[in-house]
């Protein structure tokens, strides 16, 4: 049964695991706030994610990090976010944290598409592809105990409108189901909150988002 109780502080931390496992990086290591994850690729070199903030711990925050590359993410007001951060930083689409029950139950794709998923580990892909192989709907699920994470969910834009979105994510709440995750976790964009809560998901909080690019010199 969804934690109805957990706090924001809980599900972000749990949406950090499981986001981690989906991404195949490093575990979250703990700071003042939230965590951060040392994610190491180009334009994404290193992320955090705070649960609780004020405007001096943010602001000194923004300061302390310099290096291109370098993500927050924040749960809470997108506008207040945005004011505490020095000016170098940049303005990313915010997003919805979501939860959800997960139940059991699939829902077939549409001919000629079939269905494919795979598990190695904690992370779980379910992949759409149409009649030459090719992939027209995709997501992940990585596990973090209790809680699951549904990450990367995309449809390909030739392949819209038939769905293929639901179809993943009934597939991944379906082995979330049947491995004893009583929360399922996103964070959704504006897009996505649409199809999500058609599908049964609820917005917990804002999710504000910035970034330092790598292409502009922060000094």
């Amino acid at each position: 049964m969804l934690d109805a109780a957990a706090t924001t502080d809980e599900l972000v931390m749990a949406w950090g695991r499981g986001w981690a496992v989906s991404r195949r990086a490093p575990a979250p290591v703990p700071v003042p706030g939230g965590f951060r994850v040392d994610v190491g690729l180009p334009g994404h070199r290193v992320r955090h994610v705070l649960h609780s903030w004020d405007a001096a711990s943010l602001g000194r925050l923004g300061r302390a990090l310099t290096v291109p590359g370098s993500w927050i993410k924040a749960a809470g007001d997108p506008a207040a976010f945005h004011a505490a951060l020095p000016p170098r930083w940049r303005s990313d689409l915010p997003g919805h944290l979501m939860t959800h029950t997960p139940r059991p139950g699939m829902a077939p794709p549409p001919a000629p598409y079939r269905l494919e998923i795979t598990t190695t580990g904690g992370l779980t892909v379910a992949t759409v592809v149409d009649p030459t192989g090719a992939t027209a709907a995709s997501g992940q699920l990585g596990l973090a105990g209790g809680h699951g994470v549904v990450d990367q969910v995309s449809t390909d834009p030739a392949h819209r409108r038939r769905g293929l979105g639901t179809v993943v994510m009934a597939a991944l709440n379906d082995h979330a189901a049947r491995h004893q995750v009583h929360t399922g976790i996103l964070v959704a964009t504006d897009d996505g909150r649409a199809l999500y809560e058609r599908l049964g998901w609820a917005v917990r909080s804002p999710i504000a988002v910035a970034y330092l690019p790598e292409d502009e010199p922060t000094a």
